[in-house]
């Protein structure tokens, strides 16, 4: 069992493929309903007690969360596939081995919660609601993506999700502007607002921090420190990296962020201090990314690949999460296999799209630019040329 489900999750990680495994009737297997796991205690400041050392898993959770982790894990591989053969152009920041991040935020919030994060969103997009279809198209340039084809990877948006922020740090003062709706509209909602290592060196961040705990705002802020700000070590970039002190005199707690169930626990404890009327909290993700910062960034200039592997081997979020589940008899191998091979078709299936779908007309180039607005003119590149805006 122990050589079978190592040989497996080495081909998930990896992004092998193969052809889909035969059916295999699991019905019949023996499950157990859920099961109770030990978890890493979170590192707390100002704060007296911290979230549970332990957290439960249903089988069905558990399923949902490694398939959303494996989606987001391959739609990331395939977007670095679809920017080599240069069907995604400028800006690109792929999120794999973060994905216990956007899988773990997501269960530890409501969907009517408000989440804003950085230009690394994909992962936190497809957690949101968006589709794998949309995402791609979106980051192709296409009709069919997110934004129309019109905001590429730095700009998505759905439903309670704000981007996608192109400016480092710009995210942080506009996260505390949603919560400061939040609790001007009295609506038991909080804002989860997401910014990297690199970010929270800007001093828009501190601005942020200063006005949700002088208003006591429901907003968690969330760092997710991977280690480099761009190709930077956070060591060489911060004088401190005890990015959940920095709030100073906001509470704060150090996640283990490769962990979705960690995740999950600390999430839940954030929101419930913020609903509560306590104001904001800090929240520092220690995550990895595999990638570089960017496309144009290899990875392996200032680290070294071993690094990149041992991560993978010791603690990477999807292996941790089948192991979890496989040894407690939460799910079978053969089953998780067979979920890797729909998601494959699903991702193979939404590139296809991605790559075919027109691109959006230019005549549309002036829509969207305001909301709930009579259309009106816009002038183009030039003054003769002339744009409908169509909110």
């Amino acid at each position: 069992m122990r050589k079978m489900l190592a040989a497996f999750v080495s081909r998930v990680l990896s992004g092998v493929v193969r052809k889909p495994a035969r059916q295999v009737l699991v019905a019949s297997c023996n499950y157990s309903n859920d099961a109770t796991f030990g978890i890493k205690q979170c590192e707390l400041y100002r704060l007296e007690e911290g979230p549970p050392v332990t957290a439960v898993l249903t089988r069905e959770d558990g399923l949902k969360y490694y398939r959303t982790m494996v989606v987001v894990r391959r739609m990331e591989l395939k977007a670095d596939q679809l920017y080599k053969q240069k069907f995604i152009r400028g800006f690109c920041h792929l999120c794999d081995g973060q994905e216990a991040c956007c899988v773990g935020l997501e269960a530890g919030i409501r969907p009517s919660d408000h989440v804003i994060t950085s230009y690394r969103a994909h992962g936190i997009c497809y957690t949101r609601g968006l589709s794998v279809r949309a995402i791609l198209a979106e980051l192709t340039g296409r009709r069919g993506g997110c934004a129309k084809g019109k905001g590429g990877s730095m700009h998505m948006y759905a439903t309670n999700f704000y981007g996608g922020n192109g400016i480092v740090g710009a995210q942080g003062p506009l996260g505390a502007g949603i919560a400061l709706a939040c609790k001007y509209k009295g609506n038991d909602q909080v804002c989860l607002t997401m910014y990297g290592d690199g970010a929270a060196n800007q001093g828009q961040i501190a601005e942020a921090f200063n006005m949700a705990a002088l208003w006591k705002l429901p907003c968690v802020f969330i760092c997710e420190n991977n280690r480099y700000a761009m190709g930077t070590a956070v060591q060489r970039a911060a004088a401190s990296t005890d990015y959940f002190k920095r709030g100073g005199f906001i509470p704060g707690l150090r996640v283990d962020g490769m962990d979705v169930l960690c995740v999950r626990e600390a999430t839940k404890f954030a929101a419930d201090h913020c609903r509560s009327g306590k104001g904001p909290i800090v929240m520092e993700l220690q995550t990895y990314r595999y990638h570089g910062h960017s496309m144009s960034d290899p990875g392996i200039s200032y680290r070294k690949r071993e690094e990149i592997q041992e991560v993978r081997n010791k603690s990477d979020p999807i292996m941790l999460l089948t192991d979890r589940m496989v040894t407690s008899k939460l799910a079978s191998v053969e089953e998780l296999k067979e979920i890797e091979a729909e998601v494959k078709k699903e991702i193979e299936e939404a590139a296809q799209f991605a790559t075919t779908d027109p691109e959006p007309p230019l005549d549309e180039l002036g829509h969207h630019l305001f909301s709930n607005e009579p259309p009106f003119e816009v002038r183009g590149a030039n003054p003769w040329i002339k744009y409908k805006s169509i909110s």
